[in-house]
């Protein structure tokens, strides 16, 4: 399990809906860990929580596959790969006063992770899309949420629509059950972090304001940059925003969960020790939250009406892991050669069981190609 995760972290570029499809393929689909309903229930009902969903739901399949062990084991192996990359890039910022090029691999690579998302959403469609009402729900929710509807709301809504036919139906007087764009990368000045030798004070506060952000934070990568300009930014004033912006972009050109952003600025405040608090701070109440998660997941889906509810948010979490890889779609595949990346890598995933990691190699090595022909 260490090393299917620590793989997974490693290659899961892309953004939240393509680590979804990349664990579904490894997980569901070529080890046999976990059936395609407990994956969408987990997928579902990660959403409920604060935090970057994605790594989330590494750490409710670690559970489901060792208990508490593998609660930590898969959430640790999976973000320490891009902490660590997300750390030398950081290193290279603040000494070189600029970071490694990566918009070639990223040319090669995001149309393969899109094949890999589309494979993974054909894959999870007839789990989750059990009736004509539930694939009613799930194209309002896709259609809300290019409209630019908040992604909680669409969830929300898909859940509630889902589980009030059934409600209304146990309601009775009386009786009321309760439910629980990638911007390019700056140029700064060599030197070193804001506080070469820091206190404990500056410390403890670099913990607790990134810990809180990890605390509350819902939604998207542009949610996670309002959060750290708003405190790192404006009240602290520790960072300018044009490093916030560099942060941000490395969080996203890197595999893994974006919130390692926070282990950019962790560095940028602190040098490596600051890093590392960030990025624990960030993390730790994902860890917290699936622990608390694990009981409620399995109540859900064993109630009628509460199942339902699971059902119409699995729909609705479906249908915007597809409005994403659309909008990706739009903005990556834009010539013959991504094209082509993108139709092969999905032929070879309908017709192969080769495992996602030389899907993303290849796209990396055309990337570099390209961008070295040109």
């Amino acid at each position: 399990m260490t090393l299917v995760f620590l793989k997974l972290g490693l290659i899961a570029f892309g953004g939240p809906a393509a680590h979804t499809a990349m664990m579904r393929d490894e997980l569901v689909r070529r080890r046999g860990w976990v059936g395609d309903q407990r994956f969408v229930d987990l997928m579902g009902a990660t959403n409920l929580i604060p935090g970057p969903n994605s790594t989330e739901l590494a750490i409710h399949l670690g559970y489901d596959r060792a208990r508490w062990r593998g609660l930590i084991v898969a959430g640790v192996c999976f973000i320490l790969p891009a902490a660590l990359m997300v750390t030398g890039l950081a290193w290279a910022y603040v000494t070189y006063g600029g970071t490694p090029e990566v918009e070639g691999i990223l040319y090669g690579v995001v149309p393969a992770v899109i094949a890999i998302i589309v494979h993974a959403l054909f894959g999870l469609l007839r789990t989750a899309i059990k009736n004509i009402w539930l694939a009613a729900l799930a194209v309002a929710a896709i259609t809300a949420y290019l409209l630019g509807v908040n992604e909680l709301l669409v969830l929300a809504a898909g859940a509630l629509l889902a589980a009030a036919p059934k409600l209304a139906r146990r309601l009775s007087p009386g009786r009321i059950q309760g439910l629980l764009a990638l911007p390019l990368i700056g140029q700064v000045t060599g030197g070193s972090p804001l506080f070469p030798d820091p206190s404990g004070a500056q410390l403890t506060q670099l913990f607790l304001t990134t810990l809180k952000i990890g605390s509350v934070l819902y939604g998207s990568g542009y949610v996670l940059l309002a959060f750290l300009r708003g405190d790192f930014v404006e009240r602290l004033g520790w960072i300018t925003n044009q490093q916030l912006i560099d942060a941000v972009s490395i969080g996203q050109v890197t595999p893994g969960p974006v919130f390692t952003t926070a282990t950019f600025i962790g560095y940028l405040v602190a040098g490596p020790i600051g890093a590392f608090l960030a990025t624990v701070a960030v993390f730790l109440p994902s860890f917290l939250f699936v622990g608390l998660l694990t009981k409620l997941t399995d109540r859900l889906r064993a109630g009628h009406w509460t199942s339902a509810l699971l059902d119409g948010l699995n729909a609705a979490a479906l249908a915007l892991m597809a409005g994403v890889s659309y909008q990706l779609g739009v903005t990556a595949v834009i010539d013959p050669l991504t094209v082509a990346i993108a139709v092969v890598t999905l032929v070879l995933l309908w017709t192969t069981r080769l495992n996602n990691a030389w899907y993303i190699a290849a796209g990396a090595a055309i990337g570099l190609a390209h961008a070295l022909i040109t």
